[in-house]
């Protein structure tokens, strides 16, 4: 229930030489800052409910730090995830933390999540079988999981992006949709706020 919510939320991959997405073409294609920030606007259409929730905010990407997702509407929170732990806060109190050594799938969802925002197809290879095209301009990417707990967590993922991931769409297998946009990229550590970088 853990693992579904937090890819839902933040929103949340085997190639090999024979896979049909142009992986070398579209690893050339991303940009690959060590800080990247944007707005994310997101809707999740739950099974059973006729409108989507929608929620929007900030997210930075800092290349071997983590992920910070900092949802500003309808409800401020943070989510900060590192190598070893998911921190939650409301405002400035610590509402959860997650330790990778007392949950082992934190590392696991971390890896994905950052992978996913970073457009590390790489490390997404080690999980994933992976199909999609690419143009001059633009690629596509559709991931479904190889291990069966992984398939059930996240159920099937889709990336486009140009040279950023600039939508994520997760398909779960309770049915449930998120869409993810992201826009309005900004690099180098000048692309963090204040509040942000110290979180970090």
């Amino acid at each position: 229930m853990i693992k579904r919510a937090l890819i839902a939320l933040c929103v949340g991959i085997s190639m090999s030489a024979q896979a049909a997405a142009p992986v070398a073409k579209i690893e050339q294609m991303l940009a690959k800052p060590k800080v990247l920030c944007g707005r994310f606007d997101q809707s999740k259409q739950l099974t059973g409910l006729k409108r989507p929730v929608t929620s929007n905010g900030r997210f930075c990407v800092v290349t071997g730090k983590g992920v910070l997702w900092r949802t500003l509407q309808p409800f401020p929170s943070t989510l900060r995830l590192t190598r070893d732990e998911i921190v939650n806060y409301q405002g400035d109190r610590v509402a959860m933390r997650l330790d990778a050594q007392q949950e082992p799938t934190v590392r696991m969802i971390n890896q994905v999540l950052f992978s996913m925002l970073a457009g590390d197809l790489a490390q997404l290879d080690k999980l994933f079988d992976v199909d999609g095209d690419a143009d001059a301009s633009h690629w596509h990417v559709a991931l479904k999981a190889k291990e069966p707990a992984l398939a059930k967590a996240i159920g099937a993922i889709a990336l486009d992006g140009d040279s950023y991931v600039k939508n994520i769409t997760i398909n779960d297998a309770s049915g449930d949709r998120t869409a993810i946009v992201f826009s309005t990229m900004q690099t180098g550590d000048s692309a963090m706020l204040p509040e942000e970088a110290a979180l970090f």
